[in-house]
């Protein structure tokens, strides 16, 4: 475990970031090995049906990668205040809620993935294998669920390195799966899918087996799990927000992907591979907003403002330099790395790969800013916000499908992306300016002592002030 709200904020910011950025990069070697095994032994047609359930497959995963992102929020704010019986009723809570929204979540998605593919236009050419891909994932939610929880609970405490230790087991179990089931079994795509969920299985189980063994501070009762309503609203209520941010974000993301889907299999192919390289590319910058949300989150508990406001203004500076370099890097080295991709025998698709990288890698400052700012607040726990920030992306992307794509074709449909973070960011900006305000005033008020403020009871108008 980690306190990050002792010593130089930057070298602590910097060194938490690391291994979530390593982590999060293996994460990405989860679809990117989809991407090379499907693309490479299956061909494009069966790449597009991979990548035609993207938007799909984040509608419902991103809503458990936010929701237990939430909930882990109100975990760093207790271990930052050190309330270690809190931290453990905070943990029985999430795994409660998390538990309720798994069943939800499968029993919706396996329910209507037929209808939701056809109201994307998928074209029928890969319909089936579409169809078979996202079943499969989602017949896995909860190990999605479970791993993302329990690392983000084990992250909560200030420790970055042991997630991204499963996460590697995770994907090594996933690409050797994967083509085992593929080359081998012969399962086609849904080799892929259920490679996938089981090295989540696999990732889950050696959380949980960290926790028994090294994490006495999370070992939870039958006491913990006797938790109130109140208990266990404030959790819904901070983690929900979070998830609906990311599945308003999809659905502005399918509605694009519909889009791009009338455009034909050449379009879906090179949005598919491209956007590998993107995320890629594009991982340091969300890595430092993920560490600025357990920043915030910890120093927010111990009453520590000040401190989290530095650690913005020197983060920002530092994502930002990054993304001018990231880029660069897209927009001269991308096309190449397509290639090893797909193979060069469709040109096309490797020319609007091109496109896609002069557009996204230009506007990747953009980017930087929206990771920090967004992660940072919902660290100081506001909760409609992020919910407001996805209505803004939502309808920037929805102008893109109706407006960009049709006046600029393939170019619109990525112009999307670009004009979803200006949208996002619109509404952050002038949120943070205000959370910078209230900061301020109430690092002015912190009594102090020997140097270090006092440990105050958590201010609830500063925690909701954006949730009105």
């Amino acid at each position: 475990m980690s306190d990050l709200t002792k010593g130089n904020s930057l070298k602590l910011i910097f060194f938490f970031t690391i291994p979530l950025l390593i982590g999060n990069l293996f994460q990405q070697l989860y679809n990117v090995s989809d991407t090379v095994v499907v693309g490479q032994t299956l061909g494009v047609k069966a790449l597009a049906a991979v990548g035609a359930t993207g938007s799909i497959n984040f509608l419902i995963i991103g809503f458990a990668q936010g929701l237990t992102a939430g909930l882990a929020i109100i975990t760093a704010t207790r271990f930052g205040a050190r309330d270690y019986k809190g931290v453990r009723q905070s943990f029985a809570a999430s795994i409660i809620i998390s538990i309720l929204m798994t069943i939800v979540l499968t029993v919706l998605s396996l329910t209507f993935v037929d209808p939701i593919l056809k109201l994307m236009q998928t074209p029928a050419s890969i319909f089936a294998n579409a169809r078979i891909f996202i079943s499969t994932i989602f017949a896995g939610i909860f190990a999605s669920m479970a791993f993302n929880l329990l690392s983000n609970i084990i992250r909560a405490l200030g420790d970055s390195r042991t997630p991204l230790i499963f996460l590697v087991i995770g994907t090594v179990v996933n690409v050797v799966l994967e083509l085992l089931f593929i080359l081998v079994f012969h399962m086609g795509v849904a080799g892929a899918g259920w490679a996938t969920v089981i090295s989540q299985v696999v990732a889950s189980l050696l959380c949980v087996v960290y926790i028994i063994r090294s994490i006495p501070l999370l070992h939870i009762t039958r006491d913990d799990f006797k938790v109130s309503a109140n208990e266990l609203w404030q959790h819904f209520s901070t983690g929900m927000p979070m998830g609906f941010q990311l599945s308003i974000i999809a659905i502005g993301t399918m509605v694009m992907q519909a889009a791009l889907n009338s455009l034909g299999t050449d379009s879906v192919a090179a949005s598919t591979a491209a956007s590998k390289v993107d995320q890629l590319c594009s991982l340091p910058m969300s890595s430092f907003g993920v560490t600025m949300a357990t920043f915030a989150a910890q120093n927010f508990g111990a009453g520590k403002y000040g401190r989290i406001m530095e650690g913005v203004k020197k983060t920002l500076w530092l994502s930002g330099s990054f993304a001018v370099f990231a880029g660069a890097l897209v927009i001269f080295f991308g096309k190449p790395i397509v290639t090893l991709i797909i193979g060069t025998a469709d040109e096309h698709v490797i020319q609007l790969s091109q496109t896609y990288f002069n557009i996204i890698g230009s506007t990747y400052l953009l980017l930087s800013v929206l990771f920090i700012i967004r992660n940072t607040l919902q660290g100081l726990g506001r909760r409609v916000l992020p919910t407001l920030a996805g209505v803004g992306e939502l309808t920037m992307r929805v102008f893109a499908a109706l407006v960009m794509v049709k006046a600029f074709g393939y170019a619109g449909a990525v112009s999307a992306e670009p004009l979803a973070w200006l949208g996002s960011c619109a509404i952050l900006i002038p949120s943070w300016i205000r959370a910078v305000r209230q900061l301020r005033n109430l690092q002015r008020s912190v009594e102090v002592v020997e140097g270090e403020p006092a440990t105050p009871a958590l201010p609830k108008k500063a925690v909701s002030a954006d949730s009105h």
